[in-house]
């Protein structure tokens, strides 16, 4: 005899899973959750005692309020029955679980209270740490003169998972200021209490179910980036470099009439921040696994971070085509850590998908939107805007564009934000392909135009009707942000760094200007990692866009060095950098930066080449030759361009390209090099996507002799 799964019969009947659950359980049918199954004829009786030989209602015919007028119907199928009791909804359950951590925080230091008290210690004001209002984790670390990294790292032991720009109660400030030996003295702020008042005096009303938003984890190279491709049938594995995706995206999925938003995230180590961000703002985790490869060490770290984030997980097992595939070897490894089949009594959905062969896709679509409908996700789709930033860059033409995910409320073109310290006014409005929207409901990822600044990634932002008061709160925010993070630097450079550590400690200062702010932010994670008993790795400024004067002059003054990553200086700020003695490094993978500051602090760095930039062109008109490509016609602006040297194409700050020099004329004639203040003719070799106004970088790598 055959066997029904719940959701099936739900699908059959065209209600609800969690409805028919409910019904089941007041048949007194064994069922625990959507997975659970019957056997067929029993399912039969039920099909015939609730729709009792009417004609029953097909997937799509019901709309949301007739569904629910349904479930009601069926959830009371006889005279006197009362209707099941209203589960919890996840949002509960998670202020539940964290009070509870709180609470027990708090117990296990009852101890170090008592020991304090017993030593009749006096507080004085040295010991008092004066804080108002709105206190964030990046103006905690500040005031207590510790990195953000390591306060974040307190508070995971306390089982609180946060971000940098991240909001904190006045418990945990308590618990937190007691483990580093202070008292907090919190005073209100008037602006932040009304700011809160607003929030809460404002409609909630009009909730409707929402799209869920799912989180892609899992380790590098299992093919994350590969099934979202599957999913949505385009390619934007292209666009990587390396294949491996190193910036976070979202992106919206019409699966048979309904919406599913994912987050595509990095599977790289040193984007565990990056991750954790999107497990937090999900609703779903899926994790994706390489049925060749097996549980990495991302993958349990993508385990934990969805549990973390109290988020249900659906296994993707990938790459079942190829030919050394072990699915029932990946099972095994999964089930040791706590993520069990639910056909080996689990309760965790596992599908066998292969992205390349676009096998198992739908079967792993049709499970999300079931989790999704038990979860009964719903927001308001009147109230005013509320989200979290996924992404942020400085575009050079259109200023700070932060990606953002709408979790409650609608955002109009013309709305004043808060994005943390951060005020602006949306200016327009883009969805995940470039279209100019409107307005966005919950559940959707735009880019945002109008902020003064470029965002943290993570940061939570609002919207509020009163553009005066949200400017005043910003800029308030900013101040006791730039007041508390305030650093005395000392001075110290990468290549002769080994030399200054013979006697005593020291810092390391550096700046990091990368394309995007999530790179910037994984590279600080990355960099602060790193520990040595002499040195102590400081970043004083990390920021988006091209190098510039100002971070040239903010390094000469700490002596610090620059590392940028995917990005180059400007001309004016190479040149300051040179007559400064200023160092900037230049990187397009996160690995070598680790590697070449590891180095340098084990006094392994021992250069044996340096580059050395031989001058600058600007295109000024690009001819398209047949059967020869893209010819630049260009004018040098500086120093010489050589035939052998190498060349970078760069393009509103950022590198697009490097490679070298197929041929380089003036007029009719091949030439070695052409000086400045000469036009000439440029054709790269494997590329062609030049346009006018690019910057040709020539240079070359000059041998240093090793000391």
């Amino acid at each position: 005899m055959g066997k029904v799964r719940v959701y099936e019969l739900a699908k059959e009947l065209g209600i609800n899973s969690k409805k028919l659950i409910d019904v089941l359980q007041d048949l007194q049918v064994d069922v625990k959750n959507h997975m659970s199954t019957m056997d067929e004829d029993v399912a039969q009786k039920v099909v015939e005692m609730l729709t009792k030989g009417g004609i029953k209602p097909s997937k799509g015919e019901l709309t949301t309020g007739e569904e629910q007028k349904a479930g009601e119907k069926l959830s009371s199928p006889t005279a006197g029955t009362a209707p099941p009791e209203k589960k919890d909804f996840p949002s509960r359950r998670r202020k539940e679980i964290k009070k509870a951590r709180l609470e027990a925080a708090k117990e296990s230091r009852k101890a170090r209270r008592v020991a304090r008290l017993a030593t009749s210690r006096q507080t004085t004001d040295e010991d008092r740490i004066f804080l108002e209002g709105r206190v964030t984790v990046a103006e905690l670390a500040g005031r207590l003169n510790i990195t953000a990294s390591e306060l974040l790292a307190k508070l995971l032991d306390l089982g609180i998972i946060s971000h940098i720009n991240q909001q904190l109660s006045e418990d945990i400030l308590s618990i937190v200021a007691e483990e580093y030996g202070f008292k907090i003295v919190l005073n209100a702020d008037p602006g932040e209490d009304e700011l809160q008042s607003i929030v809460e005096e404002e409609e909630q009303g009009n909730l409707k179910v929402r799209p869920p938003v799912v989180t892609v984890l899992g380790h590098v190279d299992h093919g994350k980036t590969s099934l979202l491709d599957a999913i949505r049938e385009t390619n934007v594995i292209a666009s990587e470099a390396g294949g491996i995706t190193q910036h976070i995206g979202a992106y919206s999925v019409n699966v048979d009439g309904k919406l599913i938003v994912f987050l595509d995230t990095p599977g790289h180590e040193a984007f565990t921040a990056m991750r954790a961000r999107g497990a937090q703002v999900t609703d779903i985790a899926v994790l994706v696994v390489a049925a060749d490869d097996g549980v990495m060490p991302q993958t349990i770290e993508a385990i934990n971070h969805a549990r973390a984030a109290d988020v249900p997980i659906i296994v993707a097992i990938n790459k079942i085509d190829k030919p050394n595939a072990n699915v029932e070897k990946v099972k095994k490894q999964l089930a040791e850590v706590g993520l069990l089949p639910e056909e080996w009594g689990g309760d965790n959905i596992f599908v066998e998908v292969s992205a390349l062969k676009k096998e198992g896709i739908d079967e792993l679509t049709e499970m999300i939107l079931l989790v999704a409908e038990m979860g009964e996700l719903k927001a308001s789709f009147t109230r005013h805007a509320r989200g979290t930033v996924i992404e942020a860059e400085l575009d050079k033409g259109r200023g700070p564009v932060a990606t953002v995910l709408i979790q409650d409320g609608v955002m109009r073109v013309g709305d004043p934000i808060i994005c943390g310290s951060i005020y602006g006014k949306v200016r327009a409005m883009f969805d995940e392909k470039g279209r100019k929207i409107e307005s966005a409901v919950p559940s959707t990822p735009v880019e945002v135009l109008g902020l003064s600044e470029v965002p943290q990634a993570g940061d939570s932002f609002l919207v509020i009707q009163d553009e005066k008061f949200a400017r005043q709160i910003a800029e308030k925010r900013g101040y006791k942000l730039r007041e508390a993070t305030l650093r005395k630097t000392q001075k110290v450079s990468l290549d002769d760094l080994f030399k200054q550590l013979q006697d005593s400690e020291t810092d390391l200062n550096i700046i990091i200007k990368a394309d995007v702010q999530g790179s910037a932010e994984a590279l600080q994670e990355s960099l602060e990692k790193i520990e040595h008993e002499q040195v102590r790795i400081k970043i004083i400024h990390k920021g988006v866009g091209a190098i510039n004067e100002s971070d040239v002059m903010l390094a000469s003054a700490s002596n610090a060095i620059i590392i940028g990553f995917n990005v180059t200086p400007q001309a004016g700020a190479r040149k300051l950098a040179e007559r400064e003695k200023v160092e900037i490094k230049l990187y397009k993978i996160i690995y070598e930066v680790i590697e070449d500051v590891k180095a340098a602090i084990l006094g392994l760095l021992k250069p044996k080449f340096q580059e050395v930039i031989l001058g600058q062109a600007e295109i000024r008109q690009v001819f398209k030759v047949s059967g020869v490509g893209s010819i630049a016609g260009s004018y040098v602006l500086d120093g010489t361009i050589n035939r052998n040297c190498g060349i970078r194409v760069i393009r509103d700050g950022k590198v697009v390209h490097e490679g070298k020099i197929l041929s380089l004329k003036r007029f009719k004639d091949d030439v070695k090099e052409v000086s400045s203040g000469f036009e000439c003719g440029i054709l790269l070799e494997h590329f062609n996507d030049l346009k006018e106004g690019d910057i040709f970088e020539a240079f070359m790598q000059k041998q240093i002799p090793v000391s």
